[in-house]
């Protein structure tokens, strides 16, 4: 199966923002460690060490099982259902957060203790 063939990954679904959606609302801990994004939709939520883990939540709830990284240099996808990582096509821009936007982050709602919150 070519890169361009996996079912599940929509290489022109656009990221749904610069940061977590739901970190972003002010839902749950309201921060992140760092950014993943789902291949089916372009949700943006945060990863499993950050304290919501919204990504992870999206991509159960939504029945979309691949996510990749949302953080500059990365360029992996995951599947959550399978565990194993996976080689996908390229997606529509951005590829990732932009520097502007930290990791941690957003800026200004990272407790000074965030280390020890992380999982």
């Amino acid at each position: 199966m070519s890169e361009q063939e996996v079912p599940g990954i929509d290489p022109a679904a656009l990221p749904s923002g610069d940061g977590c959606a739901e970190c972003l609302a002010g839902q749950d801990a309201g921060w992140w460690l760092h950014l993943r994004r789902c291949a089916a939709c372009g949700h943006i939520g945060c990863c499993d060490s950050s304290p919501s883990q919204h990504a992870t939540r999206h991509a159960r709830e939504s029945g979309h099982p691949f996510l990749t990284s949302f953080e500059p240099g990365e360029d992996w996808f995951w599947n959550i259902e399978t565990d194993e990582y996976y080689t996908g096509p390229p997606l529509a821009g951005p590829a990732s957060r932009p520097p502007t936007q930290p990791s941690p982050g957003p800026a200004g709602r990272v407790p000074g203790d965030w280390q020890s919150l992380l999982h």
